[in-house]
């Protein structure tokens, strides 16, 4: 149990460090996420891998992460097939991260306040929209490459 907490405790620490470089003076976001509330899912992402790293290479499994803050998603470039994604929940509200069009490729659940959950992402290549089922105005897409 202790190590789940302490887990628990490192993986929001780490958000949260991350979150505050991003930020501006004053509280004032940066910048808008990937993907935003209102957005359309079939907008498409360019991948964020740096030059010469592998689709499974510890570059691309870093960015596996997927990041609910503002009712909004932000999401990695692109993921490899069948890659664990995890997804952290920033705002005080519960989220899901449901596939738009069969729940059975991944479908999770993420608790509000530093909330976590993983999946894996689907075998085969393309892009999968996906929306939270409690908030019908976030929407977002998952590139599998």
């Amino acid at each position: 149990m202790t190590t789940n907490k302490t887990r628990t405790a490192l993986v929001l620490a780490t958000v949260l460090i991350g979150l505050s470089g991003c930020a501006g003076g004053g509280g004032t976001p940066a910048s808008a996420p990937a993907t935003t509330a209102g957005t359309s899912p079939s907008m498409s992402m360019e991948p964020s891998a740096p030059a010469g790293s592998t689709a499974s290479g510890p570059a691309n499994a870093a960015a596996a992460t997927i990041t609910i803050s503002k009712f909004a998603y932000e999401i990695p470039g692109s993921v490899a097939p069948g890659a664990e994604v995890k997804v952290v929940n920033m705002d005080t509200a519960e989220h899901t991260v449901t596939a738009d069009q069969d729940a059975t490729l991944f479908d999770v659940e993420v608790k509000e306040n530093g909330g976590t959950a993983t999946f894996k992402a689907p075998s085969v290549p393309g892009t999968y929209a996906f929306h939270c089922t409690y908030h019908s105005n976030m929407h977002g897409s998952l590139t599998v490459k």
